[in-house]
Protein backbone atom coordinates (compact mmCIF):
# COMPACT_ATOMS: atom_id res chain seq x y z
CA UNK A 1 0.00 0.00 0.00
CA UNK A 2 3.08 2.44 0.93
CA UNK A 3 4.52 1.66 -2.21
CA UNK A 4 1.23 2.36 -4.64
CA UNK A 5 0.75 5.21 -2.47
CA UNK A 6 4.61 6.79 -3.23
CA UNK A 7 4.44 5.39 -7.08
CA UNK A 8 1.02 7.76 -7.04
CA UNK A 9 1.88 10.53 -5.55
CA UNK A 10 5.07 11.07 -7.75
CA UNK A 11 3.13 10.48 -10.60
CA UNK A 12 0.80 13.18 -9.65
CA UNK A 13 3.73 15.27 -9.40
CA UNK A 14 4.89 14.64 -12.76
CA UNK A 15 1.74 15.44 -14.21
CA UNK A 16 1.58 18.67 -12.25
CA UNK A 17 5.14 19.12 -13.90
CA UNK A 18 4.36 18.53 -17.39
CA UNK A 19 1.57 20.42 -17.42
CA UNK A 20 1.03 22.59 -20.04
CA UNK A 21 -1.25 25.98 -19.57
CA UNK A 22 -3.61 26.30 -22.43
CA UNK A 23 -3.16 28.33 -25.06
CA UNK A 24 -6.28 30.39 -27.13
CA UNK A 25 -6.12 27.26 -29.96
CA UNK A 26 -6.52 25.09 -26.95
CA UNK A 27 -9.83 26.62 -26.58
CA UNK A 28 -10.58 26.40 -30.06
CA UNK A 29 -10.10 29.88 -31.16
CA UNK A 30 -9.42 29.83 -34.54
CA UNK A 31 -6.72 32.03 -35.94
CA UNK A 32 -5.28 32.56 -39.37
CA UNK A 33 -1.77 31.19 -40.58
CA UNK A 34 0.74 28.32 -40.33
CA UNK A 35 2.47 28.24 -37.05
CA UNK A 36 5.91 27.30 -36.23
CA UNK A 37 6.91 24.13 -33.73
CA UNK A 38 6.34 26.08 -30.84
CA UNK A 39 4.06 29.05 -31.84
CA UNK A 40 6.22 30.95 -30.33
CA UNK A 41 8.86 33.64 -31.07
CA UNK A 42 11.90 31.16 -30.39
CA UNK A 43 10.77 29.55 -33.83
CA UNK A 44 12.91 31.95 -34.98
CA UNK A 45 16.43 30.21 -35.11
CA UNK A 46 19.03 31.58 -32.65
CA UNK A 47 16.35 33.29 -30.98
CA UNK A 48 16.47 32.85 -26.71
CA UNK A 49 13.83 34.00 -24.00
CA UNK A 50 14.09 34.13 -20.29
CA UNK A 51 12.20 35.67 -17.41
CA UNK A 52 12.53 36.24 -13.80
CA UNK A 53 9.25 36.53 -12.07
CA UNK A 54 8.76 38.03 -8.45
CA UNK A 55 6.13 37.59 -6.74
CA UNK A 56 5.63 38.03 -2.72
CA UNK A 57 3.65 39.43 -0.70
CA UNK A 58 -0.34 40.43 0.42
CA UNK A 59 -2.03 43.28 1.51
CA UNK A 60 -1.65 46.75 2.30
CA UNK A 61 1.01 48.46 -0.03
CA UNK A 62 3.96 49.25 2.22
CA UNK A 63 6.10 51.44 -0.36
CA UNK A 64 9.50 49.22 -0.58
CA UNK A 65 7.52 46.32 1.01
CA UNK A 66 5.03 45.56 -1.33
CA UNK A 67 3.33 42.93 -2.27
CA UNK A 68 5.40 42.61 -5.26
CA UNK A 69 3.87 41.71 -8.69
CA UNK A 70 6.60 42.31 -11.45
CA UNK A 71 9.63 41.02 -13.04
CA UNK A 72 12.06 40.93 -15.99
CA UNK A 73 12.07 39.48 -19.79
CA UNK A 74 15.49 38.84 -22.02
CA UNK A 75 15.42 38.29 -25.31
CA UNK A 76 18.79 37.33 -27.06
CA UNK A 77 18.52 37.71 -31.00
CA UNK A 78 20.66 35.09 -32.07
CA UNK A 79 21.32 33.39 -28.22
CA UNK A 80 23.88 34.13 -25.24
CA UNK A 81 26.07 31.91 -27.17
CA UNK A 82 26.87 34.38 -29.99
CA UNK A 83 28.05 37.13 -27.50
CA UNK A 84 28.01 40.46 -29.58
CA UNK A 85 26.56 39.43 -32.81
CA UNK A 86 24.34 42.60 -33.71
CA UNK A 87 21.48 41.73 -36.47
CA UNK A 88 19.86 44.30 -38.60
CA UNK A 89 16.71 45.99 -36.77
CA UNK A 90 14.20 49.33 -36.66
CA UNK A 91 11.48 50.32 -34.15
CA UNK A 92 8.35 52.12 -34.63
CA UNK A 93 6.49 53.84 -31.92
CA UNK A 94 2.31 54.06 -32.34
CA UNK A 95 1.86 56.19 -29.35
CA UNK A 96 4.81 57.28 -27.13
CA UNK A 97 3.69 58.06 -23.39
CA UNK A 98 6.16 54.75 -22.64
CA UNK A 99 9.83 53.85 -23.01
CA UNK A 100 12.39 52.16 -24.83
CA UNK A 101 16.43 52.37 -24.20
CA UNK A 102 18.50 53.08 -27.37
CA UNK A 103 16.44 52.83 -30.27
CA UNK A 104 17.68 56.41 -31.25
CA UNK A 105 21.25 54.17 -32.10
CA UNK A 106 19.09 51.35 -33.38
CA UNK A 107 17.60 53.75 -36.11
CA UNK A 108 20.81 55.58 -36.65
CA UNK A 109 23.06 52.55 -36.96
CA UNK A 110 20.61 49.93 -38.59
CA UNK A 111 21.99 47.10 -36.27
CA UNK A 112 20.57 45.87 -32.45
CA UNK A 113 23.96 45.17 -30.68
CA UNK A 114 22.24 44.11 -27.73
CA UNK A 115 19.54 41.65 -26.15
CA UNK A 116 15.85 43.33 -25.58
CA UNK A 117 14.69 43.73 -21.95
CA UNK A 118 11.47 44.24 -21.28
CA UNK A 119 10.35 45.22 -17.48
CA UNK A 120 7.74 47.36 -15.40
CA UNK A 121 8.12 51.45 -15.92
CA UNK A 122 10.16 52.20 -13.14
CA UNK A 123 12.97 49.68 -13.31
CA UNK A 124 14.28 50.49 -16.80
CA UNK A 125 17.08 52.16 -15.32
CA UNK A 126 18.43 49.56 -13.21
CA UNK A 127 17.56 46.85 -15.75
CA UNK A 128 19.73 49.13 -18.11
CA UNK A 129 22.57 49.29 -15.61
CA UNK A 130 22.70 45.83 -14.89
CA UNK A 131 23.28 44.52 -18.53
CA UNK A 132 26.18 46.96 -18.58
CA UNK A 133 27.97 45.19 -16.17
CA UNK A 134 26.81 42.00 -17.58
CA UNK A 135 28.75 42.77 -20.70
CA UNK A 136 31.70 44.10 -18.82
CA UNK A 137 31.98 40.56 -16.72
CA UNK A 138 31.11 38.34 -19.46
CA UNK A 139 33.46 40.59 -21.93
CA UNK A 140 30.38 40.59 -24.36
CA UNK A 141 32.26 42.75 -26.45
CA UNK A 142 34.72 39.77 -27.00
CA UNK A 143 37.76 40.88 -25.92
CA UNK A 144 37.70 44.85 -27.75
CA UNK A 145 39.36 47.54 -25.23
CA UNK A 146 37.11 49.99 -26.25
CA UNK A 147 33.11 49.86 -27.24
CA UNK A 148 30.30 51.98 -26.38
CA UNK A 149 26.72 50.39 -26.09
CA UNK A 150 23.44 51.58 -25.86
CA UNK A 151 21.10 48.73 -24.07
CA UNK A 152 17.42 48.40 -25.16
CA UNK A 153 15.43 48.40 -22.27
CA UNK A 154 11.38 48.75 -22.19
CA UNK A 155 8.95 49.27 -20.50
CA UNK A 156 4.70 49.14 -19.23
CA UNK A 157 3.03 49.94 -15.86
CA UNK A 158 2.36 47.00 -13.93
CA UNK A 159 1.51 49.81 -10.90
CA UNK A 160 -2.00 48.47 -10.11
CA UNK A 161 -1.21 45.07 -8.79
CA UNK A 162 3.04 45.96 -7.95
CA UNK A 163 4.55 48.16 -5.48
CA UNK A 164 5.89 49.71 -8.35
CA UNK A 165 7.66 52.46 -6.20
CA UNK A 166 8.92 49.81 -4.15
CA UNK A 167 11.94 49.29 -6.97
CA UNK A 168 12.03 45.60 -6.36
CA UNK A 169 13.69 44.90 -9.46
CA UNK A 170 17.32 44.20 -8.75
CA UNK A 171 20.61 43.17 -10.93
CA UNK A 172 19.92 39.64 -9.81
CA UNK A 173 17.04 39.22 -11.23
CA UNK A 174 17.98 41.16 -14.54
CA UNK A 175 21.06 38.41 -14.22
CA UNK A 176 18.41 35.67 -13.58
CA UNK A 177 16.21 36.16 -16.57
CA UNK A 178 19.50 36.55 -18.58
CA UNK A 179 20.61 33.00 -17.31
CA UNK A 180 17.12 31.85 -17.65
CA UNK A 181 17.30 32.52 -21.58
CA UNK A 182 16.75 29.61 -23.58
CA UNK A 183 15.29 28.51 -27.04
CA UNK A 184 12.12 26.42 -27.39
CA UNK A 185 8.77 26.60 -25.65
CA UNK A 186 8.20 29.53 -23.77
CA UNK A 187 5.79 30.33 -20.79
CA UNK A 188 3.08 33.24 -20.89
CA UNK A 189 0.65 34.70 -18.72
CA UNK A 190 1.87 36.13 -15.56
CA UNK A 191 5.96 36.25 -16.27
CA UNK A 192 8.64 37.95 -16.66
CA UNK A 193 7.87 41.81 -17.22
CA UNK A 194 4.33 41.10 -18.13
CA UNK A 195 3.62 39.61 -14.17
CA UNK A 196 1.85 42.66 -13.19
CA UNK A 197 0.71 43.27 -16.35
CA UNK A 198 -3.43 44.19 -17.51
CA UNK A 199 -4.83 43.69 -20.88
CA UNK A 200 -8.32 44.61 -22.31
CA UNK A 201 -10.46 44.44 -18.81
CA UNK A 202 -8.58 41.52 -18.06
CA UNK A 203 -5.07 40.25 -16.71
CA UNK A 204 -2.53 40.14 -19.21
CA UNK A 205 1.24 40.03 -19.13
CA UNK A 206 3.46 37.87 -21.56
CA UNK A 207 2.29 36.42 -24.31
CA UNK A 208 3.72 34.60 -27.75
CA UNK A 209 2.98 33.57 -31.65
CA UNK A 210 5.10 32.70 -34.59
CA UNK A 211 4.32 32.15 -38.27
CA UNK A 212 5.64 30.09 -41.22
CA UNK A 213 5.62 31.74 -44.40
CA UNK A 214 6.64 30.82 -48.15
CA UNK A 215 8.01 33.14 -50.81
CA UNK A 216 8.47 31.60 -53.75
CA UNK A 217 10.87 28.29 -53.18
CA UNK A 218 12.19 29.75 -49.32
CA UNK A 219 10.67 29.17 -46.23
CA UNK A 220 10.81 31.49 -43.25
CA UNK A 221 9.85 32.25 -39.83
CA UNK A 222 7.55 35.65 -37.88
CA UNK A 223 7.48 35.66 -34.45
CA UNK A 224 6.47 38.00 -31.80
CA UNK A 225 6.31 38.47 -27.80
CA UNK A 226 4.83 40.72 -26.17
CA UNK A 227 4.23 42.49 -23.08
CA UNK A 228 0.77 43.20 -23.08
CA UNK A 229 -0.70 45.92 -20.63
CA UNK A 230 -3.47 47.77 -22.33
CA UNK A 231 -6.95 48.69 -23.47
CA UNK A 232 -10.68 48.85 -22.56
CA UNK A 233 -12.72 45.93 -21.69
CA UNK A 234 -15.38 47.29 -24.25
CA UNK A 235 -12.84 47.04 -26.88
CA UNK A 236 -11.72 43.65 -26.53
CA UNK A 237 -12.60 41.47 -29.91
CA UNK A 238 -11.54 37.55 -30.31
CA UNK A 239 -11.85 35.98 -33.76
CA UNK A 240 -13.95 39.16 -34.56
CA UNK A 241 -16.41 38.54 -31.65
CA UNK A 242 -17.08 41.45 -29.22
CA UNK A 243 -16.02 39.24 -26.62
CA UNK A 244 -15.87 42.33 -24.02
CA UNK A 245 -18.99 43.29 -24.76
CA UNK A 246 -20.52 40.22 -24.12
CA UNK A 247 -18.62 40.14 -20.94
CA UNK A 248 -19.03 43.69 -19.93
CA UNK A 249 -20.53 43.07 -16.23
CA UNK A 250 -18.52 40.18 -15.90
CA UNK A 251 -15.46 40.28 -13.55
CA UNK A 252 -14.47 43.45 -13.42
CA UNK A 253 -11.47 45.04 -11.80
CA UNK A 254 -11.48 44.78 -7.87
CA UNK A 255 -10.24 48.39 -6.64
CA UNK A 256 -9.17 48.74 -3.24
CA UNK A 257 -7.94 52.53 -2.57
CA UNK A 258 -6.33 52.73 -5.89
CA UNK A 259 -3.54 55.58 -6.12
CA UNK A 260 -4.63 59.04 -7.22
CA UNK A 261 -4.04 59.43 -11.43
CA UNK A 262 -5.57 60.55 -14.33
CA UNK A 263 -5.74 57.04 -15.29
CA UNK A 264 -8.22 56.85 -18.20
CA UNK A 265 -10.13 53.01 -19.35
CA UNK A 266 -8.01 52.18 -22.15
CA UNK A 267 -4.73 53.42 -21.24
CA UNK A 268 -1.60 51.25 -20.45
CA UNK A 269 0.95 49.91 -22.72
CA UNK A 270 2.39 47.19 -24.98
CA UNK A 271 5.59 46.26 -26.25
CA UNK A 272 6.07 44.03 -29.38
CA UNK A 273 9.45 42.40 -30.56
CA UNK A 274 8.99 40.82 -34.36
CA UNK A 275 11.74 38.69 -35.08
CA UNK A 276 12.42 36.88 -38.27
CA UNK A 277 15.16 34.72 -40.22
CA UNK A 278 13.81 36.87 -43.46
CA UNK A 279 17.04 38.58 -44.57
CA UNK A 280 15.53 42.21 -44.60
CA UNK A 281 17.46 45.35 -44.19
CA UNK A 282 16.88 47.82 -41.28
CA UNK A 283 14.34 50.24 -43.75
CA UNK A 284 12.46 47.03 -44.31
CA UNK A 285 12.05 46.22 -40.46
CA UNK A 286 10.62 49.48 -39.84
CA UNK A 287 8.28 48.93 -42.73
CA UNK A 288 7.59 45.11 -40.54
CA UNK A 289 6.88 47.29 -36.92
CA UNK A 290 4.56 49.38 -38.75
CA UNK A 291 2.13 46.76 -39.13
CA UNK A 292 2.32 45.40 -35.67
CA UNK A 293 -0.65 47.79 -34.76
CA UNK A 294 -2.72 46.30 -36.94
CA UNK A 295 -2.36 43.05 -35.19
CA UNK A 296 -3.16 45.38 -31.39
CA UNK A 297 -6.43 46.82 -33.29
CA UNK A 298 -7.69 43.79 -34.28
CA UNK A 299 -8.10 42.76 -30.66
CA UNK A 300 -9.38 46.21 -29.41
CA UNK A 301 -6.83 48.24 -29.09
CA UNK A 302 -6.80 52.06 -29.85
CA UNK A 303 -3.45 53.58 -29.18
CA UNK A 304 -4.53 55.68 -26.23
CA UNK A 305 -3.29 58.89 -25.29
CA UNK A 306 -2.23 56.83 -21.81
CA UNK A 307 -0.48 54.28 -23.28
CA UNK A 308 3.11 53.65 -24.52
CA UNK A 309 2.86 51.28 -28.00
CA UNK A 310 6.60 50.76 -28.76
CA UNK A 311 7.53 47.99 -30.99
CA UNK A 312 10.91 46.68 -32.80
CA UNK A 313 11.50 44.07 -35.11
CA UNK A 314 14.84 42.52 -36.24
CA UNK A 315 16.25 40.28 -38.80
CA UNK A 316 18.42 36.94 -37.68
CA UNK A 317 20.04 36.96 -41.01
CA UNK A 318 22.79 38.60 -42.44
CA UNK A 319 24.56 37.43 -40.03
CA UNK A 320 28.07 39.01 -40.93
CA UNK A 321 26.64 42.26 -41.58
CA UNK A 322 28.63 44.14 -39.07
CA UNK A 323 32.17 44.93 -39.38
CA UNK A 324 34.00 48.08 -38.07
CA UNK A 325 36.73 47.63 -40.91
CA UNK A 326 35.82 46.14 -44.03
CA UNK A 327 33.00 46.11 -46.78
CA UNK A 328 30.43 43.83 -46.22
CA UNK A 329 28.19 41.79 -48.63
CA UNK A 330 24.36 41.60 -47.54
CA UNK A 331 21.24 39.96 -48.99
CA UNK A 332 17.85 41.51 -48.96
CA UNK A 333 14.28 40.68 -50.25
CA UNK A 334 12.39 43.39 -52.55
CA UNK A 335 9.51 44.84 -51.17
CA UNK A 336 7.52 43.83 -53.26
CA UNK A 337 7.74 40.30 -52.06
CA UNK A 338 7.09 41.60 -48.37
CA UNK A 339 3.42 41.63 -48.25
CA UNK A 340 3.32 37.93 -46.73
CA UNK A 341 5.85 38.56 -43.70
CA UNK A 342 3.33 41.91 -43.47
CA UNK A 343 0.30 39.34 -43.08
CA UNK A 344 2.22 36.85 -40.73
CA UNK A 345 3.40 40.54 -38.50
CA UNK A 346 -0.32 41.22 -38.20
CA UNK A 347 -1.08 37.37 -37.28
CA UNK A 348 1.44 36.49 -34.83
CA UNK A 349 0.57 39.99 -32.79
CA UNK A 350 -3.06 39.03 -32.74
CA UNK A 351 -2.57 35.23 -31.45
CA UNK A 352 0.39 36.53 -28.85
CA UNK A 353 -1.91 38.72 -27.51
CA UNK A 354 -4.96 36.55 -26.53
CA UNK A 355 -2.22 33.72 -25.72
CA UNK A 356 -0.99 36.45 -22.94
CA UNK A 357 -4.90 36.76 -21.93
CA UNK A 358 -5.39 33.04 -22.06
CA UNK A 359 -2.50 32.23 -20.09
CA UNK A 360 -2.60 34.90 -17.44
CA UNK A 361 -4.33 33.91 -14.33
CA UNK A 362 -6.39 35.80 -11.48
CA UNK A 363 -3.77 37.96 -9.57
CA UNK A 364 -4.34 39.69 -6.36
CA UNK A 365 -1.68 42.56 -5.77
CA UNK A 366 -1.31 45.72 -4.01
CA UNK A 367 -4.08 46.87 -1.18
CA UNK A 368 -6.32 44.11 -2.40
CA UNK A 369 -6.24 45.05 -5.88
CA UNK A 370 -7.29 42.55 -8.24
CA UNK A 371 -7.27 41.50 -11.99
CA UNK A 372 -9.49 38.56 -13.30
CA UNK A 373 -8.22 35.96 -15.76
CA UNK A 374 -10.03 35.94 -18.75
CA UNK A 375 -12.35 33.08 -18.21
CA UNK A 376 -12.37 30.36 -20.30
CA UNK A 377 -15.63 28.34 -20.42
CA UNK A 378 -17.27 32.13 -20.89
CA UNK A 379 -14.99 32.65 -23.64
CA UNK A 380 -15.34 29.60 -25.28
CA UNK A 381 -19.73 29.66 -24.84
CA UNK A 382 -19.45 33.31 -26.70
CA UNK A 383 -17.38 32.17 -29.99
CA UNK A 384 -20.48 29.57 -29.98
CA UNK A 385 -22.74 31.50 -29.67
CA UNK A 386 -21.40 33.85 -32.78
CA UNK A 387 -20.84 30.29 -34.66
CA UNK A 388 -16.89 31.10 -34.41
CA UNK A 389 -16.52 27.47 -32.93
CA UNK A 390 -18.71 24.19 -33.09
Amino acid sequence: MKYFFTIFLLCFTCSLTFAQKPRARDLGVPFTGETGKFNAITDVKGVEVGYSTIISGTGKNIVGKGPIRTGVTAIFPRGKAKKFSPVFANWYSLNGNGEMTGTTWVTESGFLETPIMITNTNSVGVVRDAVLKWYVDTDWYSGEDWWYTYPVVAETYDGFLNDIYGFHVKEKHVLEAIENAKPGKIAEGNVGGGTGMMCLGFKGGTGTASRIIKIKDSVYTVGAIVQSNFGAKRNLSIAGVPVGIELKDTLNYKYNAPPKSRRQEGDGSIIVIIATDLPLLPHQLKRIAQRIPLGIGIVGGRGSNGSGDIFLAFSTANEDAFNRDNMAAVTMYPNDQLMPVFEATVQAVEEAIINAMVAAETMEGINGNKAYALPHDKLVEILKKYNRID
